[in-house]
């Protein structure tokens, strides 16, 4: 990653773009996937749905009934699946390319040709509330393009969304078997338990043998289950801004 990119990454964390004040009752968690590989699904849907959470999977319609990397990714019989059982569909953009290196009008192309894919799959209003960027990469200029366009959107960067938040750039935990350590998720727990605030987290396929970018059933279980223990209701990243308010 070049040093341009990543002073104007920096860059973009400074500039505070959509703020809005949550005011939670109780501390939140959210649990997303992106792109999303299909064992997100069938691995990570029944594992939330012991916990009696709903998750937000963010995704990108380039991925749709492929197999990338050796993974196989959703395809529209799964969306609908997982639409119908309560959990949210997000956009992540059709082709997955990091934002800022496309040109406005042309990611807005791309934008638009992920929304007609989810509308066709699932009805009007799918994909149009949660984005991700992909790779979690932004800059000012696209962060103020998604602020235009979606309530909320989701990056990468580590920390607790607090009283005050930008929903141009939401702070997100990674659940990934490249960086994972229990002790670290439990701190980002107690620190939103002592704020009242916003956790969320992202991963991508789920498997004993994850990706470096996903989990193992383990860590999603650990995750919930600290959260649960902690007095956290657990939401979609929707449902988690209408309950602060936002």
């Amino acid at each position: 990653m070049s040093f341009a990119y990543r002073l104007s990454a920096f860059a973009a964390r400074r500039v505070t773009v959509k703020p809005v004040r949550l005011t939670l009752v109780r501390p939140v968690a959210s649990f997303s996937f992106d792109d999303f590989p299909i064992s997100a699904w069938t691995v990570g849907g029944p594992i939330l749905d012991r916990f009696g959470a709903k998750a937000t999977y963010y995704a990108a319609g380039d991925f749709c009934g492929r197999q990338v990397d050796g993974l196989d990714y959703f395809d529209e019989q799964t969306l609908r699946e997982i639409a119908a059982a309560g959990h949210e569909i997000g956009c992540h953009s059709f082709s997955h390319e990091p934002s800022p290196f496309i040109r406005s009008e042309l990611l807005t192309d791309d934008l638009d040709r992920n929304s007609i894919f989810l509308r066709e799959a699932l009805g009007p209003d799918a994909g149009t509330f949660s984005f991700a960027y992909p790779y979690g990469q932004l800059c000012a200029r696209t962060k103020r393009l998604m602020a235009g366009r979606y309530p909320s959107s989701r990056g990468i960067h580590p920390g607790v969304n607090g009283a005050v938040t930008d929903l141009a750039q939401l702070k997100a935990i990674p659940l990934e078997r490249r960086s994972w350590r229990a002790a670290t998720v439990q701190r980002w727990i107690e620190a939103a338990k002592v704020q009242k605030g916003w956790l969320v987290f992202f991963s991508h396929d789920v498997s004993d043998d994850p990706s470096p970018y996903g989990c193992t059933p383990a860590m999603l279980e650990h995750a919930l289950a600290s959260a649960r223990a902690a007095g956290f209701d657990v939401l979609p990243v929707k449902e988690a801004l209408a309950a602060a308010g936002a």
